[in-house]
């Protein structure tokens, strides 16, 4: 399958209230199935919306968790990726995103570089993870999911796409100021996201939040973007699903012409660490 019609949905959460979230799913599923969209993609912790104190022990879930596999049934064919507060083994919690599909879950990504300053504090509630993986989507397609805070890593993007990512799910919780008063938090991820996928010839769909929760206003602007960082659907600030297609053909294109992946070189950088290790003042 050259093509896959890709969708982001953004969702107006509703906080702690997870059966309420799974309405709000099915809905934008159901939606999806009946646009004929092959991969969809709902915002960071979208089951129990993103809070900024969650009382993780009542709202966490198990892999799988009836919840998961309710989604994951009502998927159907579409590849669905779905945000979770995710209780493992050892009692360990994590902010993650759960790969939905054919009625079963098929992969969950645990979110690594967890948002600790400016109005942020995952790091309290959260354990970080230690894995990027990539899954198979209809051939030739494969994808890795990076949450958020995630792609402002530079060296993630850039394991995602040496892993053989062709497609980057983005799932997201951007406020206004969550970092600062004065950083303009949506230009912010304009640049970053752009980059991400003109340096890798990698498609992106991210999927934000929208909508007031006291204080907290979530800007919306879910994206997708081609291979050479060209938007092909944004949304505004309230609810809805976006959709576009992307095709294979361009990811091969892109990194023919910008061939980053090829030369990224990671010899040098497993080198470069080690020596940083021995002589840096940070590792």
């Amino acid at each position: 399958m050259s093509s896959l019609k890709v969708a982001a949905a953004q969702i107006e959460c509703r906080p702690g209230d997870v059966p309420a979230n799974l309405g709000l799913h099915l809905a934008a599923i159901d939606e999806a199935r009946g646009l004929g969209v092959d991969v969809l993609v709902f915002p960071e912790l979208s089951l129990t919306d993103y809070l900024t104190a969650p009382d993780v022990p009542t709202l966490a879930l198990a892999s799988s968790a009836a919840e998961l596999e309710r989604l994951a049934e009502a998927a159907g064919p579409v590849t669905v990726a779905v945000g979770f507060i995710e209780e493992a083994n050892g009692a360990q919690f994590y902010n993650a995103q759960a790969i939905l599909g054919g009625g079963r879950v098929l992969h969950v990504h645990r979110k690594i570089n967890l948002a600790t300053y400016g109005r942020l504090e995952e790091g309290k509630h959260y354990a970080p993870g230690r894995r990027i993986d990539v899954f198979s989507l209809p051939h030739p397609w494969t994808a890795a999911a990076l949450v958020c805070a995630d792609t402002w890593n530079p060296a993630l993007p850039w394991l995602a796409a040496l892993g053989g990512a062709s497609l980057l799910l983005v799932p997201v919780a951007s406020s206004v100021d969550a970092v600062a008063d004065d950083f303009d938090n949506r230009a912010g991820w304009d640049v970053n996201l752009r980059h991400t996928a003109l340096t890798y010839g990698l498609p992106i769909v991210m999927a934000n939040h929208c909508g007031s929760r006291g204080a907290v206003q979530f800007w919306g602007g879910s994206c997708i973007l081609d291979a050479g960082g060209r938007e092909l659907a944004r949304a505004g600030t309230g609810s809805g699903l976006i959709t576009a297609e992307i095709d294979y053909r361009d990811v091969r294109l892109a990194r023919s012409r910008l061939p980053t992946v090829r030369n990224a070189a990671p010899d040098l950088i497993r080198s470069e660490l080690d020596r940083l290790r021995h002589d840096g003042p940070f590792l």
